[in-house]
């Protein structure tokens, strides 16, 4: 069933953001810090046994210059400098093997796929990147409530910074055209995709599926799926956490890293998920700055438009990479 307000209300939806005074300091603080810890990325070859693909096994400087584990792919027989897409993962997901992650390289971009820090659970995509920093703070099952309890020591901040690290790495590689750099991901990776948006200048388009990540308390007033009530399960527990929790967030939410995005998006939404609520989506969509389209998917789920959508973002990001 539909799971959200009629579609009329969702396109006019842009709510009020809550966003601490020291946003964007915090932010210029941690990603300088990450930097600055850099080492150089090691790209090493792999023998996928793929005739039309060169893979490569990659570690990089992530979040405080801790290692992040990605692919990096590359069609054979294609000079010079190319478009890259850089693609984050959705919940639960690891990198797995480089065979589940062709799409990319098969049209011809540079394809760099970043492992998710601590995740990597699913059976189907197993993970290869360890989150050494986690607080030891109580939290609930899950990713969501990880140091929840501070900024400074919350999940997702080492997350998102990763990401952008990602971004640092692709632009630094020969076989890449640094002005021509596309950020994709679905759900959790549409979330991750949404800040670096809003993190990193010069990119030529981000395309953000049905994101995770966005509009926080809303997002855990309305739906009883996970993992946003990873939030009400710690909660029920923390009765008088509410403010700080919710304070934390809001340094992490889509919806306040929209408003500085710079690069075109195309966004995909779907009417009947529960997991990622339209409304949300709208949310960051709404206040997103930049030149933007969406995608509307009225009889799916969470699992969006899938490989439809596939060639929505093929059609978007020819059209941006093209020189």
């Amino acid at each position: 069933m539909f799971v959200d307000w009629p579609l009329d209300r969702l396109r006019e939806y842009r709510p009020d953001r809550v966003e601490p005074a020291d946003f964007d300091a915090f932010w210029a603080k941690t990603l300088t810090m990450s930097r600055e810890a850099a080492t150089d990325a090691v790209f090493t070859p792999y023998d996928a046994g793929l005739a039309t693909v060169d893979v490569f096994d990659v570690t990089f400087s992530g979040y405080a210059g801790q290692p992040v584990r990605a692919w990096f792919l590359l069609p054979k027989h294609i000079e010079g400098p190319l478009p890259c897409v850089v693609n984050y993962l959705g919940y639960s997901g690891g990198r797995g093997l480089p065979h589940d992650w062709l799409h990319w390289s098969a049209a011809g971009y540079a394809h760099l796929l970043m492992d998710t820090r601590g995740q990597g659970y699913n059976p189907a995509y197993p993970g290869d990147t360890a989150d050494p920093d986690a607080s030891g703070a109580p939290q609930a099952p899950g990713f969501m409530t990880r140091g929840i309890g501070d900024p400074e020591t919350y999940y997702y901040r080492r997350v998102f910074s990763d990401a952008v690290r990602a971004v640092d790495t692709v632009r630094a590689h020969p076989r890449v055209d640094a002005d021509r750099v596309v950020v994709t991901g679905d759900s959790q990776g549409g979330g991750i995709t949404i800040a670096v948006a809003g993190l990193v200048d010069g990119l030529v388009a981000a395309m953000p599926n049905v994101p995770f990540l966005c509009h926080y308390r809303h997002a855990t007033e309305i739906t009883d799926g996970a993992p946003y009530s990873e939030i009400v399960t710690y909660l029920k527990a923390r009765r008088h956490d509410v403010d700080q929790v919710f304070t934390t967030l809001s340094y992490f939410d889509g919806v306040n890293f929209a408003t500085r995005a710079t690069a075109p998006a195309l966004f995909s939404v779907a009417l009947m998920d529960a997991i990622c609520p339209p409304s949300t989506v709208y949310a960051a969509y709404n206040h997103y700055a930049a030149e933007k389209e969406i995608v509307v998917w009225p009889y799916n789920g969470h699992e969006g438009g899938q490989t439809q959508q596939r060639v929505e973002m093929l059609r978007f990001a020819a059209g941006k990479t093209a020189k």
